[in-house]
């Protein structure tokens, strides 16, 4: 899909810049090369060539780094909510627990490969990314003004929209990515809602955007709905939408 490639391509063109960047000669690979008649090496004189010596130093110098990390703008971090421990406890978000935090492209593949997809987690289980230092609380102070886009699935569903959704935020896709703090999947029993959290849910002009280019990233066609924190915290599931895309 279009995201991923954006993403990977995003990734290395990140990784040629460093590179530049750190390595004057990637930039101005021949300024002035030493074996080279009129260069102005002092240590040469016309029509001498380099040594091999020389000649090694330059081309490790020239040689890209294959393993140089790819970063990401933001750190993210990856959250878990317990399903069997949620039960056992009353205050809503006493069980959900940071489980790792990643700044590089290569960390998120490593974390995605090796972790459960939604449509392997227990029914009741949470799954989050969010913005490392944003917690998914209501409570937090970078996301209680905010509200979510949310999109349904049957159950066992979601996988893709879930990795999509991540590669988006984390390849900075969004026009207004600044106002995203991070994402999440709730699996049920007959379904599994993905959700993007937001900061400012009176900034209609940002998260409309925000709605719909999500769609465009999931190639989803049925409408989508915002919902305002503060209005789920007092009406709980009575809360309706406030806009749509």
């Amino acid at each position: 899909m279009v995201v991923e490639e954006t993403v990977k391509s995003a990734a290395a063109a990140a990784a040629a810049t460093a590179d530049d960047q750190n390595n004057p000669a990637a930039a101005n690979p021949n300024p002035n090369p030493k074996g080279v008649a009129g260069s102005g090496d002092p240590e040469l004189e016309e029509g001498e060539i380099a040594g091999e010596e020389d000649l090694a130093e330059q081309s490790a110098k020239e040689e890209p780094k294959a393993d140089q990390p790819h970063p990401l703008e933001h750190s993210w971090t990856f959250w878990f909510d317990n399903p069997a421990a949620k039960s056992k406890q009353m205050a809503w978000g006493a069980s959900m627990r940071p489980i790792y935090t990643f700044s590089t492209v290569e960390e998120f593949w490593s974390l995605y490969n090796n972790i459960h997809h939604p449509g392997k987690l227990a029914v009741g289980a949470d799954f989050y990314c969010f913005k490392n230092k944003i917690e998914p609380k209501w409570e937090d102070p970078v996301c209680a003004n905010g509200g979510k886009w949310t999109v349904n699935f049957n159950r066992g569903k979601s996988d893709t929209c879930w990795l999509y959704t991540l590669l988006a935020m984390i390849g900075e896709q969004f026009d207004h990515g600044d106002e995203i703090c991070g994402a999440v999947v709730n699996v049920r029993n007959r379904q599994e809602k993905v959700s993007i959290w937001t900061k400012n849910a009176a900034n209609e002009v940002a998260q409309v955007s925000i709605g719909k280019q999500w769609k465009e990233f999931l190639d989803y066609n049925e409408n989508i709905g915002f919902i305002f924190h503060e209005d789920a915290k007092k009406l709980d599931k009575a809360a309706k939408n406030r806009y749509n895309a």
